[in-house]
């Protein structure tokens, strides 16, 4: 006979350790050997985890010395000619660099300096063109960069090193000091800095062999950071804050992993290969990074048994980890716009400022593409934001002439828009929820007159449904359907406060009822997500425009990462966890869309 097990049951994965999005991803610092000579802001450190040098300063004396690593402990090794600190290095190995510039006494003098390394003495070679402090070196021993730098201002300069000479190079895109730089001449990586007096830097650049190109930013922007790796695969760590962070680039973005163990100022000497193994050095204290060569890729959907923490997990996209990057430009700017899907597979239509729009564009998360407008040119209208980028519904709205409100509903099929029923009483400001084939339209305005009244849209045709408990117009909405919604934010009809409340109310299909109010009242905020996984962006409390985004977890809103530009009336999305906000209420903004993305996280199965 058949065990039930056999054939309901499935088999679970024991696991002693959780599953992580990549090889880095994994990865953890240790304590290791410490240096003989106590030491801050060091000139460099090259080589890899098992075999590295490091040289110089001891602040605010600068000191010559000079020790190599060999997987375990340090040994003091030739002295540099010059001692000095905040100086960059490069080499071919540990027992082949370079160091050059710095700072020296009297005075913190800046240098010209450079010094060659053949595993057993320092011999001066030819100096850099321009004394040069708190920069990046990038490179081999016979073909280096200097990066940048300068202590007291910031600088772009790029120097090229031939093995002989020093010579001009090309310019990064943004000056800085204090940065931090890996890779080759070839292929090289500079990121991180600031400009003077205190403006951390996040900006990363790559170098191809013939141009500097801005990428991804870090997630957290900082100076005197160490680095090491290659420019497809490398590693950040700590910096002035002081801060315990670390990141490690795949070649497209940074990703936030392990921390060091200790903040610290002056993270800037680092050494390894790549980021799955190496160095962080200061003061006396050594560290190292090493990812695992074996681990769980994570997979979304997947559930398993972690043993270590005797639980059970499912991995799932969790809002609470998402943030906001920069995202692809609309052709028509515009505001007060309709939208629907995703940051990857999205559509908005119509808008406002300085004419009424039926312009509709799709968007891959990269790029808006123009497509058939809409019939009716209009703006502040309803759009079921849970459709997608192939079924998508636009209500209501105000058109020509004079801001005229319309019931007017139209769907669209991937192609084109038709015509179809219209709602029983046209209104603007409109909350909307659902998709093409089952929506609500909730609240809004004619201009004199609010309404508490709501329609429901069944695919055809729309009938008025309950009445919200407190009339408002402007407002957030998430949900998937007619039955099943949740609204939020809007200016209520006393018109206090003037800035927009935070009310909260849900939707069951037949009544709604008050909930957990939003910490930051707002109006003309834009929502996305279901009734139980809802994120609220932006809107207008106060002059500047809102950068707040809040997180609904089904009992309450807490605040997560922030939009890097305040807007209102920009669109609303249909994923908590892969929204975009597209457009805002003026130019040069109105064009800007932001791309909001969650990571795979393992949560833990609890019972309840």
């Amino acid at each position: 006979m058949a065990k039930y097990s056999d054939i309901k049951g499935f088999t679970v994965q024991t696991l002693s350790t959780d599953t992580v999005a990549s090889q880095a991803a994994g990865g953890t610092w240790a304590s290791a050997g410490a240096l003989n000579t106590t030491r801050t802001e060091l000139a460099g450190t090259v080589g890899i985890q098992t075999a590295a040098m490091s040289t110089g300063r001891s602040s605010p004396t600068p000191t010559a010395v000079n020790e190599q690593y060999d997987g375990t402990s340090w040994t003091e090794v030739g002295d540099l000619n010059t001692g000095r600190g905040r100086a960059a290095a490069a080499a071919t190995s540990y027992t082949a660099s370079i160091i050059f510039g710095g700072v020296n006494n009297p005075g913190d003098a800046t240098q010209t300096i450079t010094e060659s390394w053949n595993g057993s003495s320092w011999t001066e070679v030819n100096d850099l063109p321009a004394a040069t402090s708190d920069m990046a070196g990038l490179g081999t021993q016979t073909s280096a960069f200097c990066v940048g730098g300068n202590r007291t201002n910031e600088s772009n300069l790029v120097y090229e090193w031939d093995g002989t000479n020093w010579t001009s190079g090309t310019a990064l895109n943004t000056a800085r000091t204090g940065l931090a730089a890996c890779g080759t001449t070839p292929a090289g990586l500079a990121f991180g800095g600031r400009q003077i007096p205190t403006s951390n830097n996040a900006q990363t650049e790559t170098w191809n062999g013939s141009a500097w190109t801005e990428v991804s930013d870090l997630n957290t922007a900082r100076h005197n950071l160490g680095g090491f790796g290659t420019s497809t695969s490398a590693l950040g760590a700590g910096g002035t804050g002081p801060t315990t962070n670390c990141e490690f680039w795949n070649g497209s973005v940074w990703t936030e992993v392990n921390n060091v163990a200790t903040a610290d100022t002056y993270y800037g000497a680092a050494a390894g290969a790549d980021n799955t193994s190496g160095l962080a050095v200061r003061a006396t204290t050594t560290e190292e990074w090493n990812a695992p060569a074996d681990f769980n890729q994570i997979q979304e959907g997947q559930l398993f048994f972690n043993s270590t923490a005797n639980a059970f997990k499912e991995t799932i996209k969790d809002a609470a980890t998402g943030t906001w990057s920069s995202g692809g430009s609309l052709n028509t700017g515009r505001s007060l716009l309709g939208g629907a899907g995703t940051n990857t597979a999205g559509i908005v239509f119509a808008g406002y400022r300085p004419a009424y729009h039926a312009v509709t564009e799709t968007y891959d998360g990269t790029t808006f593409t123009e497509v058939n407008d809409m019939n009716t040119a209009r703006y502040s209208l309803g759009s079921a934001s849970a459709g997608t980028q192939t079924s998508a519904l636009g209500y209501g709205g105000s058109k020509a002439p004079s801001n005229a409100q319309t019931g007017e509903t139209e769907t669209w099929d991937g192609t084109s828009w038709t015509e179809v029923n219209d709602m029983n009483t046209g209104r603007n400001q409109i909350s909307s929820i659902g998709v093409q084939t089952s929506a609500l339209a909730a609240g809004g305005t004619t201009g004199p007159g609010y309404f508490d009244s709501n329609e429901s849209w069944d695919g055809t045709s729309w009938t008025e449904v309950g009445d919200l408990n407190n009339v408002r117009y402007a407002f957030g909405s998430s949900g998937v359907d007619n039955t099943s919604g949740l609204v939020f934010g809007g200016v209520p009809y006393t018109g206090s406060p003037p800035d927009g409340y935070p009310n909260t109310e849900l939707w069951d299909g037949s009544s709604w009822t008050e909930v957990n109010d939003l910490n930051t009242g707002r109006a003309a905020n834009s929502g996305a997500g279901t009734q139980t996984q809802a994120i609220c962006y932006a809107g207008n409390p106060s002059n500047p425009n809102n950068a707040l985004t809040e997180l609904w977890n089904g009992t309450s809103w807490t605040e997560i990462a922030d939009l890097a530009t305040g807007r209102n009336g920009t669109s609303p999305s249909g994923s908590a966890v892969a929204a975009f906000a597209a457009g805002t209420e003026a130019a040069p903004t109105n064009t800007v869309t932001e791309n909001f993305t969650a990571a795979l996280t393992n949560k833990t199965i609890t019972a309840s």
